[in-house]
């Protein structure tokens, strides 16, 4: 194909956007009554989530098994299957929704292909034990306008996941994509554009809050031979999959801002740096990556423009320090994934000693529809130093695991029991940890505080790039805090001393509290050693990485001194606090415990109670799991 001119985009735009009419219609109205070919229905379409969640519960198989049920019937050419990106309720999938009826299926198998095809897209009726129950109300809801995890989210960010099959660059271009890029090349005015982001009040989602269009001014300042474009896609936090999702479901709102704040900087060189372990992802950015150098959006001379900008993509091996963008740029040149003090910044010296702006995935999606909708539109939304949206991965002890996307400003209460659906099993809420390793624990009293960057800060935790873990009443907080803490000093680098050293003497205490052999004197030392790294280390990972102690601390002192005072452990999760006992009222002598005891702890004679050797029992837990009569109890 011809390089695409202004126009013939545009013309392009207006036919694709015909193959998104149904799905587009549905988002507006949602309709009460079942779709079917038997019911007079010209055309359906059917949407069967495509991440690597639902990947992994077999979603390729439940879109083959769908279109081999289709081709079957004979009704190809009335049944549309498409595989799109994350639908972000991850607690249900693999997802499919039936369009234009917006019915919403869960938990959905392979097997179940022919029923659906069947009854819904043949016979015009709902397959009525695969749609959502809600457990509040215990009854059945077939779309996904009226759940609760989707009615408080505004997706901004996510607009194309689980909307576009993200391998089509013609669904992306029928949703304004490239609309963006187009206004930009045809105005010729970068810093107009750099305004508009500034005006916007976006800023940077991968943890730091730094204004984008501040960032993109500072590096369009500087002068190079040679400028580039870098997308941090190097998402290290446990328990955190924004960035990928984005990258799976929506590739091409990553081009495109990339090509955006290439020509607002005067870059051609774009690279996208991205951990190894996303397969889907790089799949996808390098389909986006091809179908868009095809059509002339990548490469020479853009939509007839003399801007010139193509983009590559680098591996990296999962290194959590990768994430700060000094470190990552030293990654892609070939050398150890080290920070280095700033100044001088990327934006003067980055990649190759050259100009260089960092943006992460979340960032990134949002510049071309804050260019098609507007900055006024875009502030608007969140608080008055937080705008917009932010998109968290929903983890823990929640009903609702997922993918969501809420206005600045929304309380932790609205997301854990609005969206999240509280807390599973009936148990009590604990803590919510916020902004992954490098983030904090917040408590019950937390939970009306506002989600924004100043207030997560100043309640002892940070935005970080979107982690937010759940925990309940079965949590240790020292465990937790020493869990964030192995991982941090896992994955230093190693090159400055506070990180180096200093975390591996705070692993060295926790470690010690959790096995029983700390002392009172041991929690003072864990709050200033925690003080004197966040005031040393080289770089932000360094630096933030004693919150999840101090928060810890602050929220949950008792539990530290029971650690220490009472060698006990509330939540029964560290195993040397713990102490096996058997009830001799209860116990029948079977022997079933003293069999399969590997550490021979347990004695006692046949039909007579037994009795646990404490000094030579491992904890274990083998003797409680074998027995029958419920006889043995820890605490």
């Amino acid at each position: 194909m011809n390089k695409l001119t202004h126009d013939k985009l545009s013309s392009i735009r207006l036919q694709a956007q015909r193959r998104l009419d149904l799905r587009e219609m549905s988002c507006k109205q949602v309709s009460q009554d079942c779709s079917g070919l038997n019911r007079g229905a010209e055309h359906l379409q059917i949407l069967c989530c495509g991440g690597t969640g639902c990947h992994a519960s077999d979603s390729r198989k439940i879109v083959e098994n769908l279109r081999q049920s289709i081709a079957a019937h004979r009704i190809e050419n009335q049944v549309d299957v498409v595989a799109t990106g994350c639908f972000g309720f991850c607690e249900k999938g693999p997802i499919v929704k039936m369009i234009p009826d917006n019915t919403f299926y869960v938990q959905v198998k392979p097997e179940d292909a022919e029923e659906l095809v069947t009854e819904h897209i043949i016979g015009g009726r709902r397959v009525n034990r695969l749609l959502y129950v809600d457990p509040k109300t215990s009854h059945e809801v077939s779309d996904s306008k009226h759940m609760d995890f989707y009615r408080k989210q505004m997706r901004i960010a996510l607009r194309n996941c689980g909307m576009i099959n993200p391998e089509d660059i013609f669904e992306y271009i029928a949703r304004d994509g490239y609309r963006a890029l187009q206004q930009v090349l045809r105005d010729q005015d970068p810093e107009k554009v750099i305004e508009e982001i500034k005006r916007s009040g976006l800023r940077g989602r991968g943890g730091a809050g730094f204004p984008t269009g501040k960032k993109w001014e500072l590096s369009r300042s500087y002068q190079g031979e040679q400028k580039y474009v870098v997308c941090n896609a190097d998402e290290g936090d446990p328990g955190a999959f924004m960035d990928r999702s984005i990258m799976e479901g929506d590739p091409n709102s990553i081009v495109e801002a990339m090509t955006i704040c290439g020509f607002c900087i005067g870059a051609t060189r774009g690279l996208i740096y991205i951990r190894a372990e996303y397969p889907l992802a790089v799949s996808r950015l390098k389909i986006a990556i091809q179908q868009a150098r095809n059509l002339g959006l990548l490469g020479d001379d853009i939509l007839g423009s003399t801007f010139n900008f193509d983009i590559e993509i680098r591996y990296g091996a999962g290194a959590f320090v990768c994430g700060e963008e000094t470190a990552l740029i030293h990654s892609m040149e070939g050398k150890r994934g080290e920070p280095t003090l700033k100044p001088p910044f990327p934006a003067e010296s980055g990649y190759r000693g050259m100009p260089t702006n960092v943006n992460n995935v979340e960032t990134l999606a949002n510049i071309p529809i804050i260019l098609t909708r507007g900055a006024s539109w875009f502030s608007s939304i969140g608080t008055e130093t937080s705008k917009g949206t932010k998109v968290f991965a929903l983890a823990g002890k929640i009903n609702n695991v997922g993918l969501i996307e809420v206005p600045m400003g929304t309380t932790l209460r609205e997301i854990i029991y609005d969206i999240g659906g509280g807390v599973k099993n009936g148990k009590k809420f604990k803590a919510v940890q916020t902004g992954g390793p490098s983030g904090g624990c917040l408590t019950e009293q937390h939970l009306d505080t506002p989600i924004d960057y100043e207030h997560l800060t100043a309640a002892g935790s940070m935005m970080g790039s979107g982690g937010m873990i759940v925990m309940d009443e079965d949590d240790c907080m020292v465990s937790v805090a020493r869990f964030y803490l192995e991982f941090t000093v896992g994955e230093s680098c190693g090159k400055c001393t506070p990180c180096r050293i200093g975390n591996k003497r705070l692993l060295e205490v926790l470690t010690r509290i959790t096995e029983g052999k700390g002392s009172i004197s041991d929690l003072q030392r864990l709050k200033t050693l925690s003080e004197t790294i966040k005031d040393t280390a080289l770089c932000g990972l360094g630096q933030t990485s004693p919150n999840p102690v101090l928060s810890t601390l602050n929220n949950f002192w008792e539990e530290y001194e029971e650690h220490v005072q009472q060698h006990h452990c509330r939540a029964r999760r560290c195993k040397a606090l713990l102490t096996y006992s058997i009830d001799p009222g209860a116990c029948k002598g079977c022997g079933a415990c003293s069999r399969h005891c590997p550490a021979n702890a347990i004695i006692g004679s046949v039909r007579a109670p037994h009795v646990i050797n404490p000094a030579l029992c491992i904890r274990c837990g083998m003797c409680m799991s074998r027995c029958k009569f419920h006889a043995i109890s820890v605490y």
